[in-house]
């Protein structure tokens, strides 16, 4: 069950403070996850607010991609996958069986931990999205549209030369930052991110963590990520999972400096994870 303050609160529900009041964009309530007979999250609340980056951290095994990968029902490709609870995108449920999987996908945008640009072009990588969505009514909107997902994603000046050579030819970050501009492309309103730096070189890692930061302003973010020091520098509100329970969320700074939970401090301080 998720752990309740002294005031009888869920995590979720006790989030103030700097980044506290912010608009809720997604939230979560009882939400379980089963892979067939093997429960995997246990009656997860969490409030994602908007224009933040919210960290979800926790050792290996603990949920926190999980629960990721239920914001945008990326579960459903899992046929023993089975997500009960409540998940909300501003005011809709994301599991009633009237939402269309492939226009939450566009709104709740994903990059995942190794970069997986498509095997086509550059352009092409950019393109695909908004043309099936049909969201440029001609070439000179498509043109635009790519150049300025490449200039959100801090790849523009080192690719405008060669749009129409493979996106498989670049290096890893700026492959990660390609596949970035790719989710953009689609005007999502949040932005997912399962590990992103993982697979990176700490120059790449720093260039994506820059990225991360800017692209706040316009999205709001939400990042697993196994390194804390990451959390600490791009996140505004931290969730740590341990043993598929969410034990404690709320601002990163409060989160790594005073925790509530004696769970957190022993994750936190290296005792385990």
């Amino acid at each position: 069950m998720s752990k309740k303050n002294e005031n009888g609160k869920s995590a979720a529900e006790s989030g103030n403070g700097a980044n506290g009041d912010r608009r809720i964009k997604m939230s979560g309530r009882k939400v379980n996850v089963f892979y067939g007979s093997k429960q995997a999250l246990f009656d997860v609340d969490l409030d994602i607010r908007e224009n933040n980056v919210t960290a979800l951290i926790g050792p290996s095994g603990c949920g926190k991609s999980t629960f990721l990968r239920c914001l945008n029902r990326m579960n459903d490709t899992i046929d023993v996958c089975k997500v009960t609870g409540e998940i909300k995108l501003d005011e809709t449920d994301i599991y009633n069986s009237d939402v269309d999987v492939v226009e939450l996908r566009a709104r709740v945008g994903m990059v995942f931990q190794k970069p997986n640009p498509f095997p086509k072009s550059i352009f092409e990588n950019i393109a695909y999205g908004p043309r099936i969505h049909g969201m440029a009514r001609n070439k000179a909107e498509l043109d635009e549209t790519v150049v300025n997902s490449l200039k959100r994603a801090g790849l523009y000046e080192e690719v405008k030369d060669r749009l129409d050579e493979p996106g498989t030819g670049l290096s890893g970050g700026q492959q990660q930052r390609l596949c970035i501009a790719r989710a953009i492309a689609v005007s999502p309103e949040v932005i997912l991110m399962d590990e992103p730096c993982s697979a990176l070189d700490p120059i790449a890692t720093a260039k994506v963590e820059e990225l991360i930061d800017e692209l706040r302003e316009n999205y709001t973010i939400v990042i697993v990520t196994h390194s804390m020091q990451q959390a600490a520098r791009v996140s505004q509100r931290t969730a740590f999972f341990h043993l598929g329970i969410l034990v404690e969320e709320g601002d990163t700074d409060q989160i790594f400096t005073n925790p509530k939970d004696e769970r957190t401090q022993d994750y936190i301080t290296g005792r385990f994870g």
